[in-house]
This record gives C-alpha cells, structure tokens and sequence, in this order.
C-alpha cells in the first residue's frame, strides 16, 4: 500500500478542510482554523492549539453564515451554546489592521 505523499513532497496535494460558515472546500492554508475552549470559539492562526479544529475564510461573511448556522457543536463534537465573539474580534482587528497598511 502506497505512502500519503506529505506537504511539500513532489506530487503531494495540500489537505482540504471545508468552511463551516459557507460549506466550500478550500486549501487547509486559505482557512483560519478555530478550537473550542469550553464554550468559547477561539482563532488558531498558527493552526498549533490542542483540540478538535474547524474551519472558516478569512470572511466576515462567512463567519456571519457560521453564526446563523451554528455549527459549533456539530464541529467540535460537544454540546452547548458557543460564544463566537472572540472570533468576531480578530476578523475586525484583522480588518482594522489591513486598511491602515493600504493607508500608509
């Protein structure tokens, strides 16, 4: 039986995850990964916490879809009402800091 080529290796392919907010599928590497900590969604950029991960763009509109569709416990296999506002404030600071590196 064949090796899985790893990343990096000729003829090896990224890992494919899909977005919980808009339900495509995109490169592990254009997804922000989240974990769960307690009942907080908190982001992973670094993709290195402990956990069980989800996926999202980097979109406010797709974290908007998340919201609506609530897909936490369904992603992190537990139950509960998640508090995704963590997440909300890094896509806004991510925000705020790209307009001020177009400005200047």
């Amino acid at each position: 039986m064949p090796r899985r080529a790893r990343l990096g290796e000729a003829g090896g392919r990224p890992p494919v995850r899909t977005c919980i907010g808009c339900r495509s599928r995109a490169d592990q590497s254009e997804l922000l990964r989240l974990v769960a900590d307690g009942l907080l969604v908190l982001p992973d950029p670094r993709r290195r916490a402990p956990g069980r991960g989800a996926y999202l763009h980097p979109d406010p509109e797709c974290l908007r879809a998340a919201e609506k569709r609530r897909p936490w416990p369904r992603a992190f296999r537990a139950p509960g009402r998640y508090d995704a506002s963590r997440v909300a404030a890094y896509f806004a600071e991510s925000h705020a800091l790209e307009s001020v590196a177009v400005k200047g």
